[in-house]
C-alpha cells in the first residue's frame, strides 16, 4: 500500500512539472504518456532529458555585457547597420536582437569541406600563434589525429602561449583521462564541459556542448562540423566522412571568442574579461570581404536563436535553398518553413547520409518526414558515397550558414551550438557549388516510389518517430 502511494506521488509531481513547464503540447503529451506507462523510469528520463533550461544562464548579465564591450570595442567601424541587400535586414535584426551578436564586414572566409587540409590550416595557424590559442570542441579524441593537436598544443604553451581546451565530457567518455593529463602537464588549461561528477546525478547531464570553435590570438578562427578525430580524416566503414568547417578572419573572430569565454566561464567560474583576448580587428583587403553573424544558441539562451533564424531564412528564400544535414528530426517550425517555401515555388533540396552513423532507429525516424516533404515538392537526397556530417544551408546566391546545429531537437532546443550566418554572394555560389557537387554521389527520392513502399517500412518510420524528442 505504502509502495502505490509513493509510486503514485512520484507520478502525480511528474506530471505537474511536465504540466507547469509549459511546453509545446506535442512534447508534453509525449513526457505524460512515458511517464504513466513507465512510471519512475519515465520520471528519471524526465528530470535528465526533458527539463526546461531557460530560467537559467549561462554567465550573468553584467559578465556578459563586459565581454560585448572589449568586443564591440575590437571590431569598430565594422559592425553593418544595414546590408547591402536589405532582403536579409529583418535576418540580421532579429539575430543581433536575440543573441546581441550584430553583423560584421570585412570577414575573409574559406570553406573546407575535407578534414585533412583544414586540420593542417588550423595547425599551421596555431603554430604561429603569439598570444592565445583558445579551442572547443565536442569530441577531441586520443588518436593520432588528437596527439597531433595535443604535442602542437604542448609545444606551443611552453612557449608562452595562453593554451585553452575545452571539450564535452559525455562525448569522450571513453577517452582515457591520460591524455588530457598529459597536455595539463605539459601547460595547455584543459576543461570538461560539465563533468560527469556530479553532472550525471543532476539535470545538467543533458547539457552538451556540441561548438566546435578555434580562436587563434584573437584574429583567426575555425568553426563547423568537424571535430578532432580520425574518422573525420579516414572516414568509416562505408566511405568517406563529408564534412564542412570554415575559417573566418576578421572582425567575426571577436564574436566566436565571446562565445568560447562565456563556456569557459560557465564551466571554470574564471572571467577572462582580458582587452588581450579582444585585439583590434583590421577589416581584411582581399576580395572575399564577407558580412558575417556568427549566432550561438543553446538551453540556457532565452531564444532558439539559431533555429529562429533559419526559419526565417528559410521564409525570405525565392529561388532556392539547399540544405544539408546529418540527422533529421525537425522541429514543427522547421519542417513548416521548408514545407511552404516548397509550396511557395522555392527549389528546395534537403540532402542526408543514406546510412546514419547513430542507430537504424534514428535513419527510420528521420524519413517518416519525407512524407510531409515529398508532396510539396521538396526534393530529398541520399548521399551514398558516405557519412555526409555537414550543417549547412544556402539560399538564392546571398545567404550561407554552416555550423554545428543538426536538423533535430537535440541541436536545435538542447545543445550548446555555433553556427556563422554568411551575407555574401560568392560565399553563396561557392556553397552551391559544393551542394550540386554532393548531388552526384546522391540517390532523388522518388515520391511516387517512397509513397508506395511495404505497409512494414512505414510503421516502423512511423514507431520511431514517436521517440524523435529523444533520439
Amino acid at each position: 500500500m505504502i509502495y502505490e502511494i509513493i509510486l503514485g506521488l512520484i507520478i502525480l509531481g511528474s506530471l505537474i512539472l511536465v504540466i507547469s513547464g509549459n511546453r509545446k503540447p506535442y512534447i508534453s503529451m509525449f513526457w505524460i504518456f512515458f511517464i504513466v506507462l513507465l512510471p519512475g523510469v519515465g520520471t528519471i528520463f524526465y528530470l535528465l532529458l526533458g527539463k526546461d533550461y531557460r530560467s537559467r544562464r549561462v554567465i550573468k548579465p553584467d559578465e556578459l555585457a563586459r565581454f560585448d564591450a572589449l568586443r564591440d570595442k575590437a571590431v569598430g567601424n565594422s559592425i553593418v547597420d544595414t546590408l547591402p541587400n536589405d532582403k536579409y535586414n529583418k535576418l540580421a535584426s532579429m539575430m543581433r536582437h536575440a543573441n546581441d551578436t550584430p553583423a560584421l564586414s570585412g570577414n575573409e572566409v574559406r570553406i573546407f569541406t575535407d578534414f585533412t587540409p583544414m586540420f593542417q590550416s588550423m595547425l599551421d595557424d596555431i603554430s604561429r600563434a603569439k598570444s592565445f590559442v583558445h579551442i572547443q570542441f565536442y569530441i577531441v579524441e586520443n588518436d593520432e589525429v588528437g596527439h597531433q593537436l595535443s604535442s602542437l598544443l604542448i609545444r606551443k604553451a611552453q612557449e608562452g602561449v595562453d593554451v585553452r581546451l575545452m571539450f564535452d565530457s559525455w562525448a569522450n567518455l571513453f577517452v582515457r583521462s591520460e591524455y588530457y593529463d598529459h597536455m595539463r602537464r605539459g601547460g595547455v588549461k584543459v576543461q570538461s564541459f560539465q563533468k560527469l561528477l556530479p553532472s550525471m546525478f543532476t539535470r545538467d547531464v543533458n547539457c552538451r556542448t556540441h561548438r566546435k570553435i578555434v580562436v587563434i590570438d584573437g584574429h583567426t578562427g575555425y568553426t563547423g562540423g568537424m571535430n578532432i578525430a580520425r574518422r573525420y580524416r579516414d572516414g568509416i566503414n562505408h566511405g568517406v566522412w563529408r564534412d564542412t568547417h570554415i575559417r573566418l578572419q576578421g572582425p567575426a573572430v571577436s564574436q566566436l571568442e565571446v562565445s568560447i569565454l562565456a563556456d569557459w566561464r560557465f564551466c571554470t567560474k574564471e572571467l577572462l574579461n582580458e582587452p588581450r583576448f579582444f585585439p583590434t580587428q583590421a577589416i581584411t583587403q582581399s576580395d572575399n570581404q564577407a558580412i558575417a553573424q556568427i549566432v550561438t544558441s543553446g538551453p540556457m539562451d532565452e531564444w532558439n536563436t539559431v533555429m529562429q533564424g533559419m526559419v526565417q531564412a528559410i521564409a525570405q528564400s525565392r529561388r532556392y535553398l539547399y540544405v544539408q544535414t546529418p540527422y533529421f528530426l525537425p522541429t514543427h517550425p522547421i519542417l513548416l518553413a521548408l514545407r511552404n517555401a516548397a509550396l511557395a515555388g522555392v527549389d528546395v533540396r534537403l540532402m542526408m547520409p543514406a546510412v546514419s552513423d547513430r542507430s537504424r532507429l534514428t535513419l527510420a525516424a528521420s524519413k517518416s518526414y519525407f512524407r510531409d516533404l515529398l508532396p510539396a515538392g521538396v526534393k530529398i537526397y541520399l548521399y551514398n558515397k558516405g557519412f555526409l556530417h555537414a550543417k549547412t544551408m544556402v539560399c538564392d546566391d546571398d545567404f550561407v550558414t554552416i555550423g554545428s546545429t543538426n536538423l533535430d531537437p537535440r541541436s536545435l532546443e538542447q545543445n550548446f551550438e555555433v553556427n556563422a550566418f554568411l551575407y555574401d554572394e560568392n560565399i553563396a555560389c561557392r556553397q552551391r557549388d559544393i551542394f550540386l557537387d554532393d548531388m552526384k554521389e546522391c540517390t532523388l527520392i522518388d515520391p511516387e516510389k517512397w509513397q508506395h513502399r511495404p505497409i512494414l517500412e512505414k510503421f516502423v518510420q512511423s514507431s520511431a518517430r514517436i521517440l524523435t524528442p529523444i533520439l
